[in-house]
């Protein structure tokens, strides 16, 4: 299924040599994908990709696509840091031989890549049938996610350059103009391109922005003028550097103005722009956690503190299950998205599915979880209404009642290290419960080495602490978080627990919601920029700054 939850077309060959679909790629900001393109990955059967964006396309493809590599690296492209491309378009043709549907993919738009343009003619001339979808172009997307509009009401000419091929014409028709420039360039070839626009009669005071891995977390922007450009690279200690190759968009003109540009940096104003965040869970739990650290400029970065393994007798599960069939159990109550798990892959062994529930009520610890059984085909009866927790679920939970609940029995599948609050608030409410281990909590296995040592060197900007256990297996697997990295915690049992492993807690969740955990890290980012810009200093992540520099703790 697509994003939108139709169902991605299936693109029908036109011919016996297949087809080919140019596609954009956009700038590297992997939301900037076109509805269309996700459709057509998910349809190739072939993946012809740019290193650098293989990355954004690969998880819209389908398991067993075939990914030729591009790119290739030998002693000469590994020392000048930039590897040679094979060539795509006989990658291409040979892709697309047996009708095999081939998806050509590119950084930006393909209407503005040159080596597109001949391999879609080398299409033509072979008579191959192919599409073009276009992408985010990065002269127009890059210069957007940096806060710098190329046109306004009085609508100024645009002019777009690429550094690499421009004649001596076309600087000099920039130069001699007052249109808005806008530059595909090096960085170390910056200041060469501001040179060649003085020398065509731009003044030197002429504002001038630098953006560097435009509309990702990595992007970082110098707003200077085509006079001084040189020096403020020099001062930002950006150069000289072996990454000097690394590509740019510049533009040129008044739009550029720092004063301007302040007000509309949207991207890199996030409250947690660039932090590296280290969320401690299985990568299942801490995707939507991650996608809204990433709404909030976040690069969040999934570390799993638990694994999870069958029970190690399968057969108190099998028959809770059978019961399920047989109408043992008025009510099931489900405690976490493991729990949901466990039944769902029990069900799927015994050839059942989501129907084996009717007639049985259905309840849910949290939204998490209920939204794992929305997925399974089952809308849970009952969520809590106030606090996400066993304890919030009895508030809420109904009394047995003899006249109106034909069946006292409540199936609870649970993890073997589970607290026993549920099971003895539903004896209290007059039910019978089957306390049944679905599945075991196991530590997992510690993360890789260079993992472990930003975890304690202070590679990492934050911490999201979402349960004691997830302090304790961290440090047990990967050791203790650097003192300049930000501990955010949970609720109150979570920060203790951190505080007697000698953390320093800065974040406390005003709820027990890992959605609010985010929320309360996110505002503490914003302060801690204010605070920054109104001192006059530079904005800087927590990993930039001073070890041993002190913090207070921060309840929100």
């Amino acid at each position: 299924m697509s994003p939108t939850g139709h169902a991605a077309t299936d693109f029908p060959a036109l011919s016996a040599q297949g087809h080919v679909t140019f596609l954009g790629a956009g700038p590297g900001d992997p939301g900037l994908l076109t509805l269309r393109a996700v459709e057509a990955l998910a349809s190739a059967d072939v993946l012809v990709a740019e290193p650098d964006v293989l990355g954004v396309v690969r998880c819209h493809a389908r398991a067993s696509v075939s990914t030729p590599e591009l790119a290739v690296v030998d002693a000469q492209s590994a020392a000048a840091g930039v590897p040679v491309l094979r060539d795509a378009a006989n990658l291409v043709m040979e892709a697309v031989r047996g009708g095999r549907r081939v998806v050509r993919a590119v950084s930006g738009d393909p209407g503005l890549d040159g080596n597109a343009g001949a391999e879609m003619l080398a299409c033509a001339a072979a008579g191959i049938p192919f599409e073009v979808v276009p992408g985010v172009a990065n002269v127009v997307g890059v210069p957007a996610y940096a806060g710098v509009p190329l046109r306004d009401a009085q609508g100024a000419d645009v002019r777009f350059v690429d550094a690499r091929t421009a004649s001596d014409r076309c600087w000099t028709e920039v130069g001699a103009s007052d249109a808005t420039a806008v530059i595909s360039t090096t960085l170390d070839s910056v200041a060469a391109a501001a040179g060649e626009l003085v020398s065509a009669g731009r003044k030197p005071d002429t504002p001038l922005t630098v953006t560097v891995a435009g509309t990702t977390t990595r992007q970082r922007t110098w707003t200077a003028t085509l006079g001084t450009i040189a020096q403020v690279l020099k001062q930002a200690k950006v150069l000289p550097s072996p990454e000097g190759h690394r590509p740019v968009i510049a533009v040129v003109g008044e739009r550029s103005s720092a004063a301007q540009r302040d007000q509309l940096a949207w991207f890199e104003s996030k409250p947690l722009f660039g932090w590296k965040v280290l969320v401690p869970r299985t990568k299942e739990q801490s995707a939507s956690l991650s996608d809204q650290l990433r709404s909030y400029g976040a690069v969040p970065h999934e570390v799993p503190t638990i694994a999870v393994e069958p029970p190690r007798t399968p057969q108190q599960m099998e028959r809770a299950v059978k019961g399920l069939v047989t109408g043992r159990y008025e009510w099931i109550a489900f405690t976490s998205v493991n729990a949901v798990k466990a039944v769902r892959e029990k069900f799927e062994e015994y050839g059942l599915d989501a129907r084996a529930f009717a007639g049985i009520k259905v309840a849910a610890v949290g939204e998490q979880t209920a939204a794992a059984l929305v997925d399974f085909g089952v809308k849970p009866d009952l969520v809590p209404s106030g606090e996400q927790s066993a304890a919030g679920l009895l508030e809420d939970w109904p009394p047995y009642d003899p006249v109106f609940d034909p069946i006292d029995r409540v199936f609870l599948p649970r993890a073997d290290i589970a607290t026993e609050t549920l099971v003895a608030g539903l004896i209290e409410l007059g039910w019978e419960v089957d306390d049944v281990t679905a599945y075991r909590t196991v530590r997992a296995s510690p993360p890789p080495a260079d993992t472990r040592e930003a975890i304690k060197g202070g590679g990492f900007d934050a911490v999201l602490f979402t349960s004691s256990s997830t302090v304790r297996n961290l440090v047990g697997i990967a050791g203790k978080p650097h003192n300049v990295t930000v501990i955010a915690c949970i609720g109150p049992a979570t920060a203790k627990t951190a505080e007697e492993h000698g953390l320093r807690v800065d974040v406390l969740s005003p709820e027990p919601s890992v959605h609010k955990l985010a929320q309360a890290l996110a505002e503490f980012g914003a302060r801690r920029r204010e605070a920054a810009k109104e001192a006059g200093d530079p904005v800087t992540r927590p990993s930039e700054r001073r070890p041993g520099a002190r913090r207070r703790r921060t309840t929100t």
